[in-house]
């Protein structure tokens, strides 16, 4: 029997899960109870399928391969545990040699590297979008002035009736400034200074900002993990993506108000593969939730791109520099989105030990 200070279990590096012959969890390995969010203690004797969501009928598979003593694999689906957003998995299922009826489960998420893109396409692809468009800013800019300033004058000598035309245009061009400003900041954002960041300082300072503000009518839920290590990061540029997460929450929900939870949590086998080289560890984990309608569909997979919006007078660049800091911080970030339900969830590095007890000594 698979014993919890078995070293080659311990050592896996994708969340395992030892099945009885009623399909009652026994054991589960420390990736397993990250991937859980639980103790395996706690959902010893649990049948696995209240625990785990599982996009695909794999009950009579799972059935036959325990009785034909054979191992079992089903790639692309999506694995939930209802406490957080599936993540696209693999499964390998086989028998226990010498436990009858004992079936392994492995787990292995899978999108993170293949849609680690949501961080780093927005790097190459704000690159080009972004560096485009931070020459045509400048160079509408001027031209803008010089309508606007012609339309002033303009104005001077209209009749009453006629003024509401230069008012237009006064006041579209300096809209059109505004955009072009934010698109200029967008390209502007330097590279984050990192450090040890306390994850729960920035997620308060945000919150506090934001009830003070634009979610004044908003209901704000702190569900935090206070066991959970400093990471690696730059307080203020995450501040300014949490920030941007509540302020997006808070526009979905309307003017009837809605409530907003910040959840962290520790998920010690999140990796993912950045450029082609190693998994890296992302345990760190910070989840914005809404109870608002929801993304549109035709726009959900695109969100974090650079000119999408889901918004009338949206300018689509506040999740895509939200992407582009994340990313910047070899970070991911992604969007499970239902009517009722949208969870933005950022996954960041631990602070090296060094670093962190630096900063507990500092503070």
């Amino acid at each position: 029997m698979i014993g919890p200070d078995d070293a080659l279990w311990t050592s896996l590096p994708v969340p395992a899960l030892l099945l009885d012959e009623r399909d009652r969890i026994v054991q589960v390995n420390p990736a397993g109870e990250g991937f859980l969010m639980t103790s395996a203690k706690a959902v010893a004797g649990t049948p696995v399928w209240d625990k785990l969501m599982v996009d695909a009928p794999l009950e009579e598979a799972f059935e036959r391969a325990r009785h034909n003593d054979a191992p079992l694999f089903v790639n692309d689906v999506d694995v939930g545990t209802g406490d957080r957003a599936p993540l696209h998995c693999n499964l390998q299922i086989a028998p226990m040699a010498g436990q009858p009826g004992h079936m392994l489960l492995l787990i292995s998420p899978r999108e993170l590297a293949g849609r680690v893109t949501q961080g780093q396409s927005v790097k190459s692809a704000a690159k080009s979008a972004i560096g485009m468009a931070e020459m045509l800013a400048h160079e509408i800019k001027n031209p803008l002035a010089g309508i606007t300033g012609a339309a002033q004058l303009l104005s001077m000598n209209l009749k009453q009736e006629d003024l509401e035309l230069t008012d237009l245009i006064v006041s579209e061009s300096r809209r059109i400034v505004g955009l072009l400003e934010q698109v200029e900041q967008f390209g502007n954002v330097t590279k984050p200074k990192l450090g040890a960041v306390n994850v729960h300082d920035v997620l308060d300072r945000a919150r506090r900002s934001a009830i003070l503000g634009f979610a004044a009518d908003m209901t704000i839920i702190e569900d935090y993990d206070p066991s959970l290590p400093l990471a690696l990061g730059d307080a203020d540029q995450l501040l300014q993506v949490i920030q941007n997460l509540l302020k997006n929450a808070s526009e979905a929900a309307g003017k009837g108000g809605g409530v907003i939870r910040l959840h962290t949590y520790y998920e010690q086998s999140l990796r993912v593969r950045l450029g082609g080289g190693k998994g890296k560890s992302l345990p760190l984990q910070i989840e914005v939730i809404d109870d608002g309608p929801g993304l549109p569909p035709e726009i959900a997979d695109d969100i974090f791109d650079p000119f999408v919006s889901g918004r009338e007078n949206g300018t689509g660049l506040g999740l895509a520099l939200a992407a582009k800091i994340i990313s910047d911080h070899d970070g991911w970030i992604s969007v499970s989105s239902a009517p009722g339900r949208t969870v933005f969830r950022i996954s960041l590095p631990r602070a090296p030990e060094n670093m962190a007890e630096t900063t507990k000594e500092q503070g």
